[in-house]
């Protein structure tokens, strides 16, 4: 028996480093703080640091939702995971030319314009630039392929060690984007501005990449 309970934790622990790791490795929120900060610098920190939990929480309840019922939601609309790629990489490609050719404001925001401006922290802030088309692609795929467990109350075990995964993502995110303006503060204007550039860049490859992965599993379908 405490053999078995030791194999259920292991499983817990593998599913909670499992998701944490996929995740982090295409959110990858500490690349995202400067285009969080690039586009919330017109309002105030207050409602900077807001925007960040709020983000934080969406991006939870997206990645929950893509793990459990993902897929099932695309069986349900007849769609497949390559054109979700096609067309979810076709977004970020264009929010990320869009912040490539982002004009710097180094013009602080009047006080006027951050009172009464209501920003939203769904779009683009939530999708697709922090959980966008990848990080949903790799939850659902995560959630399609769950391992299997002797009883229920292993699954929800593992189950558990996943939800874990996913919380532990949103705090990275909540953590990286509250404290964006701290690394401003340390890498300067211009380094910002250098790494602001770069992020943007790599969110265009990003984009293509999911593109062209959905693009390649059409053309095989194709084929076969």
């Amino acid at each position: 028996m405490p053999q078995l309970s030791q194999l259920i934790a292991g499983q817990a622990l593998n599913s909670f480093l499992l998701v944490y790791a996929a995740l982090f490795s295409i959110v990858n929120p500490v690349s995202g703080a400067p285009v969080f900060l690039s586009l919330t610098r017109r309002f105030s920190r207050r409602v900077r640091h807001r925007l960040a939990r709020q983000v934080a929480l969406n991006g939870f309840l997206l990645l929950l939702g893509s793990l459990f019922v993902g897929s099932h939601v695309l069986e349900f609309f007849g769609l497949t995971l390559p054109v979700v790629r096609v067309a979810g990489g076709l977004v970020v490609t264009a929010a990320g030319w869009t912040l490539l050719n982002q004009e710097t404001d180094a013009r602080p925001a009047s006080a006027e314009a951050t009172s009464t401006e209501e920003p939203d922290a769904f779009y683009p802030l939530t999708l697709p630039l922090t959980v966008g088309p990848g990080s949903i692609t790799v939850a659902i795929t995560l959630g399609s392929q769950r391992p299997q467990a002797s009883g229920l109350a292993d699954l929800a075990l593992v189950a558990a060690g996943a939800v874990a995964g996913i919380l532990a993502m949103a705090l990275t995110i909540y953590v990286c984007y509250r404290f964006a303006d701290r690394l401003e503060d340390v890498l300067g204007r211009t380094g910002t501005n250098v790494m602001l550039r770069l992020s943007a860049f790599i969110l265009v490859c990003i984009g293509i990449q999911i593109c062209w992965a959905g693009v390649s599993a059409l053309i095989a379908t194709l084929h076969a």
